[in-house]
């Protein structure tokens, strides 16, 4: 079954990311970005409709930016649709994470959550990080 990633955010998170992520993983022809209310009356129930269409009979994995927020909100209405995934919390390392094994991951579910877990080491207080480790170094 094909896979499509979509990352979707208020504004043009979504797509700025990408760009990101396309310098260090390369193009990805199976991720679609929907950037929210970045247009004058903007209407965001008819766009995800517009995009779940259009996906039908894919596996759909949604990352949007915030957990509770108007778009994680909307694609939430699809949460029972068969082989439809939506996380929250949007960042670079677990994008990564995603994309690295996205084709060939056999469970959608478990690459999320392993990725998720994965990722999470990435988000550091630097300070208090190299603080420990000059520590330890001075042991």
């Amino acid at each position: 079954m094909e896979r499509k990633l979509v990352l979707a955010s208020h504004g043009k998170f979504a797509s700025g990311i990408l760009s990101s992520l396309e310098l260090i993983c390369g193009k990805n022809s199976n991720i679609i970005t929907l950037d929210a209310y970045v247009k004058a009356n903007y209407d965001l129930a008819s766009e995800v409709e517009k995009l779940m269409r259009e996906n039908r009979g894919k596996e759909l994995i949604v990352i949007t930016d915030i957990f509770g927020g108007s778009v994680n909100n909307e694609f939430l209405k699809y949460i029972y649709t068969p082989d439809f995934y939506l996380a929250s919390g949007m960042n670079l390392p677990w994008l990564i994470e995603i994309v690295t094994q996205f084709t060939t991951a056999k469970s959608i579910p478990g690459l999320i959550k392993d990725s998720l877990n994965n990722s999470k080491e990435m988000i550091q207080f630097c300070n208090e990080t190299i603080h420990k480790e000059s520590e330890e170094e001075d042991f």
